[in-house]
């Protein structure tokens, strides 16, 4: 079953976040827009490529509202380590949960469950706490934060205008469509 359009499952956790451990639950991801990004491991090989491109475009996140979440099956312990050790990890401004039972992972269809780990998977959360975006890699594959901002930008512009969508390659300012029956056959 697709989680499109399905309100996210409760949660509690422990996040390394601007060097403290602070409480986060799916109450917090309520009320603006989230990106919840799940990646397997702290200390592997494609995982800090692609947390460093997510940390080097977090402010453009920013400026559209959108908080960016994080999370492994790792502890918060191992993210304030990954991030003591790594400079890549370093200059992550976001929250880094933790997921060491599995729960979130679970809760997202993410978890790999004969390895404790997580897929690689991304969702985009509205403020109302529903999935709006759902896309799951393969662990070999790394993700790029740039797709991943024009995909926000377009489920922000979908949910502020009823009635139209966002064609392939949309990106802001770009022409969208308005699906009607006199566009049946003329794309």
């Amino acid at each position: 079953m697709s989680l499109i359009n399905t309100e996210i499952k409760p949660f509690k956790t422990t996040a390394f976040h601007e060097g403290k451990f602070v409480p986060v639950s799916s109450a917090d991801l309520k009320g603006k827009w989230s990106v919840v990004f799940f990646y397997p491991a702290d200390f592997t090989f494609v995982c800090p490529t692609e947390l460093g491109d997510v940390a080097d475009h977090y402010a453009e996140f920013k400026k559209l509202g959108v908080e960016i979440y994080s999370v492994s099956t790792d502890t918060h312990f191992t993210h304030k380590a990954w991030h003591d050790a790594s400079e890549t990890i370093r200059k992550i401004q976001f929250p880094m949960l933790g997921d060491p039972t599995g729960a979130i992972c679970r809760n997202f269809g993410v978890m790999i469950e004969e390895e404790g780990l997580a897929l690689r998977g991304t969702f985009v959360i509205n403020p109302e706490g529903v999935i709006k975006l759902c896309e799951i890699h393969d662990n070999g594959i790394g993700r790029d934060a740039k797709e991943l901002l024009r995909k926000v930008q377009a489920a922000q512009y979908v949910a502020s205008h009823p009635g139209e969508v966002c064609p392939a390659k949309w990106t802001p300012g770009a022409q969208t469509l308005a699906p009607s029956l006199d566009l049946v056959g003329k794309i």
